[in-house]
């Protein structure tokens, strides 16, 4: 991960610079906004940016402005004082997509930096194995070239085992990764769901196998490959 580190504090800067890149990011410095405003102008490999408010130069808030003014969706993480909280928000109107307060613990920003970089990675348009794919832009499931019909649960259960790949599941994994359909799910729906999902996709060379006592993962079935 290519990291920008805009701080005028160069006691702070350097520390920063050592901590990530102590965790295997390569950092670049800068220590005014408008030195960061042209490097974010031509550096396209900056994957996230941490942009402290108060800069000489332009400030941070001109920066995140600018940035997104000129379409970049450069994750950018704020840092702020403990109370300006007008600040938070400001930064957060004009684009930002988090903020750490002053002083802050190094393994929170190193968290916070990975996760947004997790974030802004594109996501595949199709998930496929086998004869089955999912279309994810238009929620469409298919075996080759034939629609099969999944309700919103089944389409969030066969998802998230075709982002798993061959790696084993539990039942509660599945559940905690659907809970925004519903806080009611149960372990036996999650039982009904596999079940209702192995009859659908059964001619897609691709099986849910049940791994007693850990979960469920997809496989490919020798038919796949005639």
């Amino acid at each position: 991960m290519h990291v920008l580190v805009v701080e005028d504090d160069a006691v702070l800067a350097d520390g920063l610079s050592r901590v990530l890149s102590g965790h295997g990011m390569a950092v670049e410095v800068v220590g005014n906004g408008t030195q960061a405003d042209a490097l974010l102008q031509r550096a396209e490999h900056t994957e996230v940016v941490v942009l402290d408010i108060g800069l000489p130069g332009i400030d941070g808030f001109e920066v995140v402005r600018r940035l997104r003014a000129r379409g970049s969706q450069v994750p950018v993480l704020l840092l702020t004082a403990r109370d300006a909280i007008e600040d938070r928000v400001r930064g957060l109107e004009l684009g930002a997509d988090d903020y750490l307060v002053k002083p802050f613990a190094t393994a929170e920003l190193v968290a916070r930096l990975r996760a947004l970089a997790r974030r802004n990675t594109p996501k595949p348009t199709v998930l496929a194995l086998g004869d089955l794919a999912l279309d994810m832009s238009a929620k469409r499931a298919r075996v080759r070239d034939k629609t099969i019909e999944l309700s919103v649960r089944e389409w969030a259960v066969l998802e998230y085992l075709l982002q798993h790949g061959a790696r084993v599941v539990s039942k509660q994994q599945i559940i905690d990764a659907i809970l925004p359909w519903g806080d009611d799910l149960t372990l036996n729906a999650v039982e009904v769901y596999i079940s209702r999902l192995r009859l659908k996709i059964a001619d897609a060379g691709v099986s849910i196998r049940t791994i007693r006592g850990f979960g469920y993962m997809l496989e490919q079935t020798p038919a796949a490959h005639e």
